[in-house]
């Protein structure tokens, strides 16, 4: 029994003992018994970056081609029809030019302006030293163009006293708003005057 009883600096000093026969392995040329290495990890994170990459570069490549192939096809759609287009426009030009035509037929309906009655009225009234060389209906009114006879004070004076009459005349005055001399000037021939007066529409329209 005493032989049993080692002290604990005896077991300790034991321990620290060197195993009793030596060590013969070569760790350099031992297998790697490591199941799975971390190149392992590094080489799969390079793969699937590489993967994602190269997929996200092969969609957008086939967004840009899906992009190309909607161009040319609208394109060949504008092409096929570019010529009905161009016609289409024509035909509108041509549909406003006589919109404009069928306009200006309402518009003189509309004001129940006779041009025949208006020379006629013209002729019936106007005075004795006054004679009308032309008359011109227009846009928004009408000329009166003539000659006054007499000195340039009593010419001045008649043409004053026929743009009265002009106005005072109800059926004158039904279709044009007013009337204005806008020029009176020496004639051709002595003891002549050249007048013009304006007549404007109360409509703004061909009278």
């Amino acid at each position: 029994m005493p032989l049993l009883k080692i002290k604990k600096s005896e077991r300790a000093a034991v321990s620290l003992v060197p195993p009793w026969h030596p060590n013969f392995r070569n760790f350099e040329r031992l297998p790697d018994v490591k199941a799975v290495r971390t190149s392992f990890f590094v080489n799969g994170a390079a793969i699937t970056i590489t993967l994602a990459v190269l997929f996200y570069f092969g969609w957008q490549e086939y967004n840009l081609h899906e992009v190309h192939l909607q161009i040319n096809e609208w394109q060949r759609q504008i092409d096929a029809n570019e010529k009905a287009s161009e016609k289409a426009v024509q035909l509108y030009k041509k549909f406003k030019d006589e919109e404009k035509k069928v306009s200006d037929v309402g518009d003189f309906v509309k004001n129940d302006f006779v041009l025949s009655d208006f020379v006629i009225e013209l002729g019936q009234t106007l005075p004795e030293n006054i004679a009308l060389n032309s008359i011109d209906v227009h846009q928004g009114g009408a000329w009166l163009r003539g000659i006054v006879r007499g000195t340039s004070d009593e010419a001045s004076g008649q043409a004053s006293a026929y743009i009265d009459q002009l106005r005072a005349n109800p059926r004158i005055a039904s279709k044009f708003a007013n009337v204005s001399l806008t020029s009176l000037n020496r004639g051709v021939k002595a003891g002549e005057l050249d007048f013009e007066l304006s007549l404007k529409s109360k409509t703004g329209a061909n009278p």
